[in-house]
């Protein structure tokens, strides 16, 4: 009965986004092959999670997407519809348009009757308050709740098999949470103090991994550049810096600001005081920046290879693209692959390093 819950519990999460195509309004003229506006546009956050393109009898090129929905606020006034009211930013609805996609970040503005921007006193275009569940908004959801069913569901065979050697999603998990423990946390960290921050170095693991791995499927309900997101990767930096600065001891601070071993005239003069300083808030830029050009880098390389076919096909002949795919596709397997290894690697570095930064916070002062 509890399996069957939790069937349900996942059903109800996933029938809160409506899955179901929205075709596109074709325009009267036909639009250029971009592959830039292609890469941006699959590595970026966008109102709507598309799927696929498809073409019918009459030629006419549809768009297949998973509509999300649009939360405004305007004027004091709350508007929530479906992203498929715009029909892909063909038409307007309320007042308001969607516009940007590809090379520009996709954005809803004020409109006026005849579908153009509303402007203010000085000259600039009247855009609402944009609250939207947005595709990574999304996609971090419905992650969110893989990781709890795979958790209930280890915490249910824990309690059936009790004392039993573990088995099957049990026994990964099992396998991981002691990864993480026995060399991140008790290394970083030490014996004494790792198990109150096990919870979280554990947490930011399976989600970043997770997050990772999702990123790495084309199809719905992944495919979501979650950790290539710089918002997501600097809210995870934040709660790192958060963390580790509130759990600093006098000793931390102490050496922060009268750093031992250091001339006098350096602690005088600030210098060095002043280096330890920007280095705590150096410490989570580069956590975020590392996670986000990391998982980015590989998408756009992928993206990369495949596009090649199309160019060469529209500038030279479709027999050269036909050619050059066979090239392209084998680079973009071997990407794939190594990207499973960098989901890993980033997941890992980003544990590790929010580790030893929590381990040099709560160090005791050791006196020589």
């Amino acid at each position: 009965m509890k399996r069957i819950a939790l069937l349900f519990v996942i059903a109800a999460a996933f029938w809160a986004f409506p899955i179901h195509a929205q075709q596109s309004h074709a325009s009267d003229e036909p639009e250029q092959f971009n592959p830039g506006s292609i890469i941006i546009g699959h590595v970026t956050n966008s109102h709507s999670w598309h799927m696929f393109d498809f073409v019918d009898k009459q030629g006419v090129e549809h768009s297949v997407a998973v509509p999300l929905p649009i939360i405004l606020i305007n004027n004091g006034h709350l508007d929530v519809f479906s992203v498929s009211r715009f029909h892909h930013g063909h038409q307007c609805y309320k007042g308001y348009r969607l516009i940007g996609g590809g090379l520009e970040a996709e954005e809803i503005i004020c409109v006026d009757a005849d579908g153009q921007p509303l402007l203010d006193s000085t000259g600039a275009v009247i855009k609402p308050i944009d609250l939207s569940i947005t595709k990574v908004p999304a996609a971090i959801m419905i992650i969110s709740i893989i990781l709890i069913v795979v958790v209930m569901i280890a915490k249910h065979g824990y309690k059936k098999r009790e004392n039993q050697t573990p088995k099957g999603l049990q026994s990964l998990v099992e396998m991981l949470v002691c990864f993480v423990r026995d060399s991140i946390a008790i290394p970083m960290i030490g014996q004494a103090k790792y198990q109150k921050y096990l919870p979280y170095l554990l947490t930011l693991f399976f989600f970043i991994f997770l997050s990772n791995c999702m990123g790495l499927i084309p199809f719905f309900p992944a495919g979501a550049n979650v950790t290539g997101c710089i918002a997501v990767t600097a809210t995870l930096a934040v709660i790192t810096f958060f963390i580790t600065n509130i759990s600093g001891n006098k000793h931390y601070w102490i050496d922060i600001f009268n750093t031992p071993g250091v001339p006098a005239w350096l602690k005088i003069f600030p210098l060095m005081p002043l280096i330890e300083v920007v280095g705590i808030f150096t410490k989570p830029i580069v956590l975020m920046i590392r996670l986000f050009a990391n998982m980015t880098a590989g998408h756009i390389v992928v993206l990369g290879f495949v596009v090649i076919i199309f160019i060469l096909s529209n500038t030279l002949s479709m027999g050269v693209g036909a050619a050059v795919s066979v090239f392209s596709v084998l680079f973009s397997v071997f990407i794939s692959v190594l990207e499973c290894l960098v989901a890993y690697i980033q997941a890992f570095v980003f544990t590790m390093l929010t580790a030893l930064y929590i381990g040099m916070a709560v160090e005791d002062h050791h006196n020589e």
